[in-house]
């Protein structure tokens, strides 16, 4: 040791009294690849088989056909069977397409069928950690390889028809002719099945995805009501709509979405209710999606919106089951996709993204009570500093001689123009609020809270502004948080600084021109073909009794006219039939009540 330590001593005092030549290390360059399609290197194999080497042949010949006649290939040759008879080409079609060795996760388990007194050889293919493994080895594997013992032939149909109908006991077990199909059950959570001499192969779903259980909603937190939320299950998902939507004529049509992440998604909607045209077009848009990877209904809404530029949203995005099925029986349509807590519903309109999930099940007078505070505090949100500009700048003669002396003696010492003040305090209070949502656990909202505080009373104290300005912001950031829908609440938020700029630059012209822009291009956008701005224009004769205040539950008899919905009733005029009942369970007329 002692030794070792002298010998550091002399190199560090060597390299200290003598020059050395400074070593040239070459930085580290990401360099470009070539774009040809072309796997990287170490996924293809060496040595390719005749069989592979004749495919890639005949792939050649259809790409420069189809250059040449500019026709693209039919559906029908991109799911034409290609599965082989051979176990060892299939099992080297998976490896390849699966980039064996370096996927650490595939799982390629071998066995043997017993037939008579041979065995015929097998394998199967999934991902470990997307499959319920004891699904696997009770029901596909024991039965194949312990309870076989075919009494047939060990290849033909005979071979097919009997382990798919007496070996594997599977409940979700489907045949499939091509590789791609196989893939797409193994990336989905599935396994595949591979039998020696069959060129058909098994797809058994077998998923269990790590994941959470069914919580409450996270942004739509309600008092009365369900209070179960979507998880990033698609499935889950579906079920706990099918569970309170138990309508036949619901249907989920099944959608593939992303070039490359094949997120699975489903297009919910009620078939005798739901307009067709509705439905197809939602259909046409998720369909003409060219994209590599969408992995969030957020992104998802971006591809599918009518106008990207209007701030206020124009899909419906919400995690709560009750809401999506109050929506499609109204006619509308319903996206889920998979790995998302949101579900995005279509069309929607102005008045939709100002009603809470909690309205539907209070009673008329406490729904319209808290819609006359949601629409106060959308107009605070958007037009409360913009209108104390106006007046401090611009029309003194509008507010109390004394408010207004007030207000100049409290801004007497402030060094910076209202405007300038505006901007301050708006920008620190968004820095307070994006920062309280950053920080994890119960730290957030005390940083917001101590934050706004010590800022505001030490803003004021070095008069940098005045205490009437902190009044005004504060109260803007509450009528932004008494917004029900979470993105339209950023399109207010937005809104608010152009309208700070317009009236800063004219006062309440500026604020009425800004608000006839942002009427005419309400009024000129639409949500799939409805008109954002319906009922009221252009007007609808329906829809009116749950549009801005709330009528009855048993008022509402018409579903919303702008929806074109195949039944325009919900329920029958009279829905409460027992008024129409006497005490005696017996009809005025004499009838019975079973009449």
């Amino acid at each position: 040791m002692e030794c070792e330590y002298r010998v550091d001593i002399k190199k560090t005092i060597k390299n200290l009294l003598f020059f050395h030549e400074p070593r040239v290390e070459r930085p580290f360059i990401l360099t470009e690849v070539s774009r040809e399609g072309e796997y990287g290197p170490g996924l293809a194999k060496a040595r390719e088989k005749p069989r592979r080497k004749k495919n890639e042949n005949l792939l050649l010949e259809k790409i420069e056909k189809a250059k040449l006649t500019g026709k693209k290939e039919s559906q029908a040759d991109e799911k034409a069977p290609d599965i082989s008879r051979q176990l060892s080409e299939n099992l080297e079609v998976i490896e390849e397409r699966f980039s064996v060795p370096l996927n650490g996760d595939l799982i390629i388990r071998k066995f043997d069928i017993a037939v008579k007194d041979s065995v015929i050889a097998a394998f199967m293919v999934f991902f470990d950690g997307l499959v319920n493994n004891k699904v696997i080895d009770d029901d596909i594997l024991q039965p194949l390889m312990l309870l076989s013992n075919l009494d047939i032939r060990s290849d033909g149909d005979d071979l097919l028809i009997y382990i798919r109908s007496h070996i594997l006991p599977h409940n979700q077990l489907k045949e499939v002719r091509t590789h791609q199909e196989v893939i797409d059950t193994v990336f989905f959570g599935g396994c595949g099945i591979y039998i020696d001499g069959l060129d058909t192969a098994f797809a058994a779903d077998v998923k269990e995805f790590p994941g959470r259980t069914v919580e409450r909603p996270n942004t739509e937190l309600v008092i009365r009501g369900p209070q179960e939320g979507f998880t990033e299950s698609l499935r889950a998902n579906t079920g706990l709509i099918r569970k309170r939507l138990m309508d036949q004529n619901l249907i989920a049509e099944d959608i593939i979405i992303g070039k490359r992440s094949k997120t699975p998604c489903s297009i919910l909607y009620i078939r005798d209710i739901a307009n067709d045209s509705l439905v197809a077009e939602v259909r046409r848009r998720l369909k003409s999606i060219e994209a590599d990877h969408i992995m969030d209904t957020g992104e998802l809404e971006q591809y599918i919106e009518d106008n990207p530029a209007l701030p206020i949203p124009q899909v419906m995005a919400t995690e709560r089951p009750d809401r999506v099925c109050s929506m499609l029986a109204d006619g509308r349509v319903a996206i889920v996709m998979h790995g998302s807590p949101f579900a995005l519903v279509v069309p929607i309109t102005n008045s939709d993204i100002l009603h809470s999930a909690e309205d539907q099940f209070l009673r008329f007078p406490y729904s319209n009570l808290l819609r006359g505070i949601r629409i106060l505090a959308i107009l605070v949100s958007l037009l409360l500093p913009a209108i104390f500009l106006a007046i401090t700048n611009y029309h003194h003669e509008m507010i109390p001689t004394d408010l207004l002396l007030a207000i100049l003696s409290a801004r007497e010492k402030v060094p910076f123009p209202s405007v300038v003040e505006v901007f301050l305090m708006e920008i620190s209070f968004e820095l307070i609020r994006e920062a309280g949502i950053r920080i994890p656990g119960p730290i957030g909202p005390t940083l917001g809270i101590i934050g706004a505080l010590i800022l505001g009373q030490a803003a004021v104290e070095a008069n940098i502004v005045s205490p009437i300005l902190i009044i005004i912001v504060a109260v803007t950031g509450l009528g932004s948080f008494a917004i029900p829908n979470f993105s339209t609440g950023f399109a207010f938020r937005i809104l608010r600084f152009g309208f700070i700029i317009l009236a800063a630059l004219s006062g309440f012209l500026g604020i009425t021109a800004g608000l006839m822009l942002l009427g005419f291009w309400m009024v000129n956008s639409k949500s799939f073909g409805v008109p954002f701005v319906s009922p009221v224009a252009p007007r609808a004769k329906g829809g009116f009794s749950d549009a801005v205040f709330k009528s009855p539950v048993w008022n509402q008899e018409k579903r919303p006219d702008f929806m074109n919905a195949k039944k325009d009733s919900k329920q029958a005029e009279i829905s409460r039939g027992w008024i129409n009942r006497g005490s005696s369970g017996r009809q005025p007329d004499g009838g019975d009540r079973n009449e």
